[in-house]
């Protein structure tokens, strides 16, 4: 009953006393936890090498020589030589329409010219004929008014003579007249077969350079028009990214800088490229300049259009002291590392030179060999200036 007694009186107490203990334990522990037990982190030993700055852009695989190849004149499709995905010649056959119409065509202007160059011939037989009389005529006047002057033949001898001559001169003229009449006939005969020709020419499509096929829009049988699309050509020689660059990198560009370019079809490769041209027109709604890439080798399997992405190296610097990127941290206006220190996490500061797609230049703080500490292992805050550590 005393034992009872007891506790009635004095069991709240005893409660809160143990509440009291347990709250002070789970305190006493986190404090241990938090100011002294050790935090498992992973380093980074600090070492010298090449780091490089890189703009990067966004851009498309396109070649600099394309083509759409269709007919000058409209007409049935008889035959396409090539399909997509072939490499031809320059000259090469490309497709032919149907020609029939236009080699008679051909054959008729043929006998034109055949008809003009004839009736030229006998216009000028005709010229030399009545040259000949023209020339008789004179000897004829010349020799009646000798006669005429001596009294030998009268005067109406005299005055036929002279009607002759005149006679004779205007068939000349006349002959003459028809001659160019006829050359002018003959060169609109041969202008008329020389467009014929072209015509007849114009239905059969060469290739204009060596060129691989990309498209084909038409078959055979397709009826087109002039100047339509049948297939679309590129030249191989130089192909090149041309990408989508932010306009406040342009002091940072220039021709001939060398370039690495990832392909989105083989994103852990990288071509070697370099700055073709620099576009001088700044989009006015995205705020981007065109640079073309020239891609020095192409992946096997490739596709106008496909889409890569170009690292420029805008700068380079060999022997430095470089950090990854990702172990820099800001403070307010301060930018430093955490070092491992004989198990200690320290704070230190440092200076940054040139900043590089993944590391950094270390101009200050830093010599190769300090160990510096990755911060985002460790969990945000808890990796604080003084905070014990071990390696993970």
């Amino acid at each position: 009953m005393e034992a009872g007694s007891w506790w009635k009186r004095n069991g709240r107490r005893v409660t809160v006393a143990v509440r009291l203990v347990l709250v002070l334990s789970v305190a006493l522990g986190a404090a241990w936890w938090f100011l002294l037990a050790s935090v498992a982190v992973t380093t980074h030993t600090v070492v010298s090498g090449t780091i490089s700055a890189e703009v990067m852009g966004t851009g498309t695989l396109e070649s600099r020589t394309s083509a759409i190849i269709g007919p000058k004149i409209g007409g049935l499709i008889v035959r396409i030589a090539a399909d997509q995905g072939d490499h031809v010649k320059d000259g090469a056959l490309l497709f032919q329409l149907e020609d029939s119409d236009v080699r008679q065509q051909v054959g008729m202007a043929e006998a034109e010219v055949a008809a003009a160059t004839a009736t030229l011939d006998r216009l000028k037989a005709t010229r030399n004929r009545a040259e000949a009389v023209l020339a008789q005529a004179r000897i004829d006047r010349e020799r009646v008014g000798e006669l005429t002057a001596r009294s030998v033949v009268s005067q109406q001898d005299l005055d036929k003579a002279v009607e002759a001559l005149s006679i004779a001169d205007s068939e000349l003229s006349v002959a003459e007249a028809a001659i160019i009449e006829g050359q002018k006939r003959l060169l609109a005969a041969e202008r008329s077969l020389e467009y014929q020709r072209a015509r007849l020419h114009d239905t059969t499509i060469e290739a204009p350079f060596d060129a691989l096929v990309v498209r084909r829009d038409r078959e055979p049988g397709d009826v087109v028009t002039a100047g339509s699309s049948v297939l679309q050509l590129v030249s191989t020689d130089e192909m090149w990214i041309t990408a989508w660059v932010d306009e406040t990198e342009l002091s940072r560009l220039a021709e001939g800088q060398p370039a690495r370019v990832v392909f989105r079809s083989e994103p852990g490769v990288a071509y070697g490229g370099v700055v073709a041209r620099i576009g001088r027109e700044v989009d006015r709604e995205t705020r981007e300049i065109v640079v073309d890439v020239r891609v020095q080798k192409l992946p096997a399997n490739w596709a106008v259009g496909q889409r890569a992405e170009v690292y420029i190296t805008v700068d380079r610097r060999e022997d430095v002291t470089k950090l990854p990127a990702a172990l820099v941290l800001v403070r307010g206006d301060r930018t430093g590392v955490m070092l491992d220190l004989g198990g200690e996490a320290r704070w230190r500061e440092i200076t940054v030179g040139l900043r590089g797609r993944e590391s950094v230049e270390v101009t200050g703080g830093l010599s190769p060999g300090d160990v510096v500490v990755n911060p985002g292992a460790a969990g945000s805050g808890s990796l604080r200036d003084g905070r014990r550590i071990r390696p993970r």
